[in-house]
């Protein structure tokens, strides 16, 4: 199975992407990118290699993930952050679960 991928962008974007890969139904890991940091923004890419308890649970704690990184009271928020599957890719801002979980469902 390809990976799905992550691209997340933002003064948080290293610790968001380690609260993506340390949720119970995902496994994975990720990099920044060279070149990627300018004026205080960080890009990174975040692999995910595994997906354990169904689609739908993914997608919904992808989506819990996301709405919580996106308000982080450290300061340390995300600004961007695009689901990428085999033929399929999302911006999870505004994104729902159905469209999260077909972008998942795209890899299978």
């Amino acid at each position: 199975m390809q990976p799905l991928q992550v691209a997340i962008e933002g003064i948080g974007a290293v610790d968001a992407a380690k609260a993506l890969i340390d949720l119970p139904n995902l496994s994975g890991d990720w990099q920044t990118p060279k070149g990627t940091q300018r004026e205080g923004m960080l890009a990174v890419i975040v692999d995910i290699v595994t997906i354990a308890g169904g689609a739908l649970a993914a997608a919904e704690q992808i989506r819990r993930w996301y709405q919580e990184s996106k308000k982080a009271d450290t300061g340390r928020t995300i600004t961007k952050a695009v689901l990428v599957g085999k033929d399929k890719r999302v911006l999870l801002e505004g994104a729902t679960v159905e469209e999260i979980k077909m972008v998942l469902e795209s890899l299978g």
